[in-house]
């Protein structure tokens, strides 16, 4: 008895002659290696099917064509590898080939004072693209930080000014009672109020970067808002944090504009997106900021 060749449905012609933007699967178990970092992603995989006459992609060679991301690490230059994969295994059907991947890279962050470190998480996408040998990759990474409102700092100032003015009053001022009074809940009778906050910045890098600068693109993040979240901390860290966030008071204006400044100094980003969200501690809503900036050609 003669074997029977199996079916390939998808090989055969559309009813209707008419092409298709992208076609893929989405949500694909995938690890990642990032920064010597196993991690579990999900991938987005698919390629536009500009041939109208074809029914279908061949997905399965797609799925196949994600296998070098187990032992490699992830660069632009691994993202275009597989981005090819994926058009060279649909020649005559498609010209144009995409990949996300979406993940939480984790890094060790110290302490602001004290030895202290511990990890954080930061939710993160890679967006590739291929289209008729232009190539290129945007990431997205979701940096929180806190926020204390400079209104609500005025308004505190205020009240422990005419909490000053009501408990001396009329009296001879000696260096030990302020300094206790200063100190005390009874001279402190107002505080501003501060919220986590969220900054999620979307990138477009150069074609010609070789590596995805994903911890240096975090730090200069951290280090414009001023307020990063902390990890592991000591009495001397949460001092130093409150310290920081009064001398960065910020409205979420002014940490989009912040970002937008420290974003534009590196030289490997060739556009961005921020957007900026403050989780209102005052309010139930947030209060939400974006920017784009793109550079001009030199």
């Amino acid at each position: 008895m003669n074997a029977l060749t199996l079916p390939d449905v998808a090989a055969q012609a559309s009813r209707q002659n008419l092409p298709l933007d992208w076609v893929g699967m989405c949500g694909i178990a995938v690890p990642l290696l990032i920064d010597g970092q196993r991690l579990s992603a999900t991938a987005d995989a698919g390629v536009s099917l500009d041939d109208g006459e074809a029914r279908g992609i061949h997905m399965s060679r797609l799925y196949l064509a994600l296998e070098p991301l187990e032992n490699s690490p992830l660069s632009p230059s691994l993202l275009r590898q597989i981005l090819q994969s994926f058009l060279d295994s649909h020649g005559g059907l498609s010209r144009r080939a995409s990949l996300s991947l979406k993940t939480d890279l984790m890094y060790k962050r110290s302490a602001l004072i004290s030895p202290l470190a511990g990890w954080k998480l930061y939710p993160t996408k890679v967006d590739a693209h291929l289209d008729d040998s232009m190539f290129h990759v945007e990431l997205e990474i979701q940096v929180p930080y806190s926020s204390t409102c400079p209104c609500s700092a005025a308004l505190a100032r205020q009240l422990i000014q005419q909490q000053f003015i009501e408990d001396f009053a009329n009296k001879a001022l000696e260096h030990a009672d302020v300094l206790a009074w200063l100190g005390s809940s009874k001279g402190i009778v107002a505080t501003p109020h501060s919220q986590r906050s969220l900054a999620t910045l979307k990138v477009r890098l150069n074609t010609d970067i070789r590596e995805l600068p994903w911890l240096a693109l975090i730090n200069e993040a951290e280090a414009a808002l001023g307020t990063a979240l902390q990890t592991a901390v000591k009495r001397a860290d949460e001092q130093a944090f409150a310290l920081a966030n009064g001398q960065n008071l910020m409205f979420c204006e002014d940490a989009a504009r912040r970002l937008n400044v420290a974003l534009q100094k590196m030289p490997w980003i060739s556009s961005f997106d921020v957007r900026v969200v403050h989780a209102e501690s005052l309010h139930a809503h947030d209060a939400v900021a974006q920017s784009h900036w793109v550079r001009e050609a030199s």
